[in-house]
């Protein structure tokens, strides 16, 4: 590659990943952040900005029958196995600039630079933009990339949104599409999958890195919608011993998991427990009461299966314990939902590691914290892989930043990977 060819790459990669994530994320319901809920107008319209964009490129252009989005750059070789490259476009409530979107970007990026070099790749290159990743809205994990794999239940379809009470098929059918033929169609062959993704903590940017390859996913274990049963009581009248005081009783459960958790982290297992909603100002509450009721939600991961076991026989342990000796608490759990370990692939991280040597990178081989839908392909039997962006203040919140320059840097690594794949 010339000077002057790979100047020109480079400008085409960074002017489409920022046009592209200037023009996503002006789509959002209101700040702080940007929203976009799983099946909203909002993520269809972020859908249809990558639609043009795509078409831009010449592109072969379908949706499944659950609305993900494929755009397709013929190779050279039609019998080669396809590399499907891609992220999703919804987001949590008042969520970041970059998760979801940033892949998406990359993945656009990828194919124009292919197309401005006049570069043919040997397998077919498609853009995968799928719908509903983010958990937060429908109690079902990998909804987008699970659908398009043909993985959901008819019980997933009857999944409610958390802000509508409606469900998964509902509002699949608002947005045009058919939660019947969801079940029923047939899905791609398995291939490559491949995502750029922010990484969702610091390691990266405590190591001043760029960017670095995702090895495996943890899985989770999660108790979406958790109870402490009290009793009302007046907080002058009632006396220490007699009350049963929901959220005293759920701040031991929080002190005792964090113990838990560092025992477990002393024996060498991977895992994480992080309460992340707590509800005691419903209108029943008052500040002269003590609290009789508090909802609550737990999430905890590991790439271990075992630990994530082991956490939960822990968990209800320490519950049995706290109600034992504080009569008149009730703890209720709930439904308990899980999403699976997944490895990724050995011989995908080596092509992209291949693409950061002719940069002169050696980017860290890592675990990823968080679920996405590299993991839904991955279970699918899918060669998939991730490549972590580096990534400061924080990750599904308004904050979360990222230098787009490290986003471009990720794809070129993965042009030059596949200049040299014959695969």
């Amino acid at each position: 590659m010339t000077i002057l060819a790979a100047r020109r790459q480079n400008t085409v990669i960074g002017d489409t990943i920022a046009r592209v994530l200037s023009r996503v994320n002006a789509i959002t319901q209101g700040g702080p952040g940007h929203t976009r809920p799983s099946y909203s107008d909002e993520e269809s319209a972020a859908h249809a900005v990558v639609e043009d964009e795509a078409r831009a490129l010449g592109l072969e252009v379908r949706r499944d029958p659950a609305g993900n989005l494929f755009a397709r750059l013929r190779g050279g070789d039609p019998v080669a196995v396809p590399l499907y490259v891609g992220s999703h476009l919804d987001t949590v409530s008042q969520g970041g600039a970059y998760d979801g979107q940033a892949g998406v970007a990359g993945g656009l990026a990828l194919i124009a630079a292919l197309r401005a070099h006049g570069a043919t790749p040997a397998m077919d290159i498609v853009l995968t933009v799928t719908r509903a990743e983010e958990s937060v809205w429908f109690p079902v994990s990998y909804i987008g990339s699970r659908a398009a794999l043909a993985r959901l239940s008819p019980e997933d379809l009857q999944a409610r949104r958390v802000d509508t009470g409606r469900s998964l098929a509902d509002h699949m059918r608002d947005q045009g599409f058919d939660a019947d033929a969801v079940l029923a169609h047939e899905p791609p062959a398995p291939a490559r999958f491949l995502e750029f993704h922010i990484e969702q903590g610091p390691v990266l940017d405590a190591a001043a890195e760029p960017y670095g390859i995702v090895t495996a996913i943890r899985g989770g274990l999660r108790y979406r919608a958790a109870r402490v049963h009290g009793a009302w009581a007046h907080s002058g009248g009632a006396p220490r011993h007699g009350r049963a005081d929901a959220v005293a009783a759920f701040a031991e459960l929080v002190v005792a998991m964090q113990r838990v958790w560092d025992e477990l982290l002393a024996q060498g297992r991977d895992l994480t427990v992080t309460f992340g909603r707590v509800d005691a100002a419903t209108p029943a509450h008052a500040m002269a009461k003590v609290a009789g009721e508090l909802e609550f939600c737990l999430d905890m991961r590991s790439e271990d299966v075992a630990a994530l076991d082991l956490a939960d026989r822990l968990l209800r342990a320490e519950i049995a314990r706290i109600e034992a000796a504080q009569p008149g608490i009730r703890f209720e759990l709930g439904r308990q939902s899980r999403s699976q370990p997944a490895a990724l692939s050995q011989a995908m991280a080596d092509l992209v590691a291949r693409g950061a040597e002719r940069l002169g990178d050696r980017p860290r081989r890592m675990l990823s914290g968080g679920g996405h839908d590299a993991a839904a392909f991955a279970a699918a039997g899918w060669d998939s892989v991730m490549v972590f962006i580096r990534n400061w203040n924080g990750s599904h919140c308004p904050e979360e930043a990222m230098d787009e320059a490290d986003l471009a840097r990720a794809v070129e690594a993965v042009f030059l990977a596949l200049a040299e794949d014959r695969t």
